[in-house]
């Protein structure tokens, strides 16, 4: 898994270190460690330095932990016994979970949200090493292992119906981490916290009594934001096509329509707000593949959930409760 490198905590966390700790009694902890192949941290105001600790030390292991079992690239992860045998015995209750999730976010967008897109990224990702696209016949032939309906599991066992089929977490797994990693601190006590590890979760303040505060980047300039915002009680994930691109255009990235085979051509980036971090890290990336239209449909549905979308125009939409700032 590749970190998403959209959101910027460093307006919220670095700057709400500095002088601010005096003026609330809750100075500011930090802790970081290597998972999905980048670093990830954890920030906690908090009086008790000890304790703080503690439960960073407890948060890092409890995402550290996600990534061992999901991640696509270690042999002993369980994701990649499963791709790699087509049947697992035995699944992690934590991997139950997230297929579960899977399963309701594919339901609920119509399929625009399919964990076994694998077959595509590996098809993209193998003709860009001779900087070629896929044929049309080998597009197809991946295309037909796309289904999330043919992906069975429960308490004894996971397993494909279709040979030849895979799976990718990378829509799911570091938001869900970052749900496990909030657990961990709160069975401490811990209160007000940011979490990063690639998907951000807020809870409470930063020193200071201030919002922890997150910065979206623009798509187009990895050196500008196009809004920031007060992230309170929440988590936010953003999706794009320029984290992992296959064509220097951008039409060709790492987020796949199952309908088409291809990437999705309507937008560029879409941040979401959710209650848990697994939420917003699957919905960004239906809602990239639903569009704009759809996704603002869908998410007036759901509970506390708003997004806002930048497409290939760069132009910005967002639905009324998306709490950026201009």
């Amino acid at each position: 898994m590749r970190r998403r490198t959209f959101i910027t905590s460093a307006i919220g966390a670095i700057a709400g270190a500095a002088g601010c700790a005096h003026s609330w009694q809750q100075p500011l902890h930090t802790g970081a460690a290597l998972a999905f192949g980048t670093t990830i941290s954890i920030s906690v105001a908090h009086a008790d330095e000890q304790l703080a600790r503690r439960a960073i030390a407890d948060a890092l292991q409890a995402a550290c932990a996600v990534d061992r079992l999901m991640s696509i690239y270690r042999p002993a992860s369980q994701v990649y016994q499963l791709n790699r045998d087509g049947m697992l015995r035995k699944p992690d209750g934590r991997l139950l979970e997230v297929l579960t999730m899977a399963a309701h976010l594919s339901d609920i967008s119509d399929g625009a949200f399919d964990i076994t897109t694998q077959p595509l990224w590996r098809l993209y990702n193998e003709a860009a090493r001779e900087a070629t696209l896929p044929s049309a016949s080998d597009r197809r032939r991946a295309q037909a292992l796309v289904d999330w309906r043919q992906l069975r599991f429960d308490a004894d066992h996971v397993r494909f119906l279709r040979p030849g089929m895979a799976l990718t977490l990378n829509g799911l797994a570091q938001g869900y981490a970052a749900d496990q990693a909030l657990s961990a601190l709160q069975a401490h006590g811990v209160r007000h916290a940011l979490l990063d590890t690639g998907e951000f979760t807020a809870r409470g303040r930063k020193p200071g009594r201030q919002p922890w505060v997150l910065g979206v980047r623009d798509p187009r300039d990895p050196n500008a934001l196009v809004t920031t915002l007060n992230a309170q009680g929440c988590s936010v994930a953003t999706s794009g096509d320029y984290e992992c691109v296959f064509t220097p255009d951008y039409a060709h990235h790492h987020i796949f329509d199952p309908a088409s085979g291809d990437s999705p051509t309507e937008l560029a980036s879409v941040t979401v707000v959710a209650p848990t971090a697994v939420e917003a890290d699957g919905l960004s990336t239906a809602f990239m593949v639903m569009g704009w239209e759809r996704a603002q449909a869908l998410a007036a549905q759901l509970q506390a959930v708003d997004l806002m979308v930048i497409d290939k125009q760069g132009r910005c939409r967002r639905t009324a409760g998306f709490p950026g700032h201009a």
